[in-house]
């Protein structure tokens, strides 16, 4: 006789139908928010400006091989990241790195190889990112991240990280660069507004909300901190240098992840994981929606009153250093000083000094992004061109094992265009 089954048929089907339930389900993939969090995420910000920068000039990939090796490392990384079963500190964050260096290269391949103004790369990717965001709260009914224990949700989580990188460089680039106020002051304003935020979180304002705006904001600030760090004195940072700057944020960020894996003091437990649930339950019955499209308000007003005001000044400046009945060979004015500093560097390098050469063609990477806001709106085409020309130089010039031939070849062209 066949022995009968103590659990009822509706109880069988019941269970089956929650182990299922259960198997679709992995343990949170993303680490708890501290401050070990914050700090990571603004190292990963510059190390993904310096290694894409190392692959880009000093070994001379080329914008588009940088993101093609880029493109396939990140589609590496991340799959393991979705096989893993729970979090894993360095599997994490080498993620985060990566996207961070492809979401920076998708902004500067719109910027320098097809010549998107900044301004339409930040509209873009705003206007993505809010379709990301709707789409994953229409399909998840939430937008924490301490909820990220589906593979949809990892899926959304990521897309969402890579497009806020991308928007993070070209919000960051069209103030610091498009509008001239500087990477040192474009960190001060993102610092500042990164505080407002954090105070007003305290005071209640949605958390998920503030999660995402000091996310996005952290790119910029990051690039700023890495930018300070590196720059010469001379132009107002301390000097260290990008190989001696990546160093320190490289083992900054060994010694955290190490420690974190040690400690595991950012994994989301399950009693912590009960305790987001029930928070998020509570805070999305408190005008989550209300409180964002007011804050949306506010970032849009004060944005363009900002873009109008630096604009301006930008234009009145430009008044001013226009010399009357003056006309120049090319449609961006006068480039006598550009020109002087890259004639500079080939008579440099004609008497064989290569050190010499590759410190003096920094004097002209820093006068062309300085006067970029300027010189930009008054010809995109030339200023695209003349750009290229000079990003060529920088790679011969910087390249691991530079070519004295071809690196005068490209100093020669870029004079062609300069005079």
């Amino acid at each position: 006789m066949f022995r009968k089954s103590s659990m009822p048929v509706i109880d069988m089907i019941k269970a089956k139908a929650t182990d299922s339930s259960v198997a679709k389900q992995i343990f949170n993939k993303v680490p708890e928010v501290t401050i070990f969090f914050w700090l990571i995420k603004i190292m990963c910000t510059t190390i993904g400006e310096t290694a894409a920068d190392f692959l880009n000039v000093n070994l001379n990939f080329g914008l588009v091989n940088t993101s093609i090796v880029t493109g396939i490392l990140l589609a590496i990384v991340i799959s393991f990241q979705f096989r893993a079963k729970k979090y894993i500190p360095s599997l994490y964050w080498a993620t985060v790195a990566l996207v961070s260096i492809f979401g920076t290269l998708v902004t500067d391949n719109l910027t320098d190889r097809l010549g998107v103004p900044l301004e339409t790369s930040t509209i873009i990717f705003s206007i993505l990112l809010g379709l990301t965001f709707l789409w994953w709260y229409l399909k998840e009914k939430t937008l924490s991240i301490h909820s990220i224990y589906t593979k949809r949700r990892e899926a959304f989580y990521w897309l969402t990280i890579l497009v806020t990188f991308a928007l993070g460089t070209a919000s960051g680039d069209l103030i610091s660069e498009g509008l001239g106020v500087g990477y040192l002051h474009t960190g001060i304003l993102v610092a500042v507004v990164v505080a407002i935020v954090a105070i007003a979180w305290r005071m209640r304002l949605n958390p998920v909300l503030s999660f995402w705006i000091i996310y996005i904001m952290t790119r910029p600030f990051g690039a700023s901190i890495g930018d300070y760090l590196s720059q010469p004195t001379k132009y107002g940072g301390l000097g260290l240098g990008v190989t001696i700057t990546s160093l320190i944020f490289i083992f900054g960020i060994l010694a955290i992840v190490t420690y974190l894996s040690i400690t595991k003091r950012d994994v989301i437990d399950k009693e912590t994981k009960e305790k987001h649930e029930k928070e998020i339950a509570e805070d999305e019955k408190k005008g989550g929606l209300l409180q964002t499209a007011i804050v949306l308000l506010i970032f849009i007003v004060f944005g363009l009153i900002g873009y109008h005001y630096q604009k301006a000044a930008l234009q009145k400046a430009e008044s001013a250093s226009v010399i009357a009945g003056q006309t120049f060979a090319t449609k961006l004015g006068d480039l006598s000083q550009f020109q002087i500093i890259t004639q500079d560097t080939l008579d440099t390098l004609n008497r064989g000094d290569q050190s010499g050469a590759t410190t003096r063609i920094s004097d002209l990477e820093y006068a062309w992004d300085t006067n970029e806001a300027i010189l930009k709106p008054k010809d995109l085409a030339t200023w695209t061109m003349i750009d290229g020309k000079i990003d060529t130089v920088l790679r011969e010039l910087r390249a691991v094992h530079p070519n004295p031939a071809t690196e005068k070849t490209a100093l020669q062209a870029l004079l062609q265009v300069l005079k």
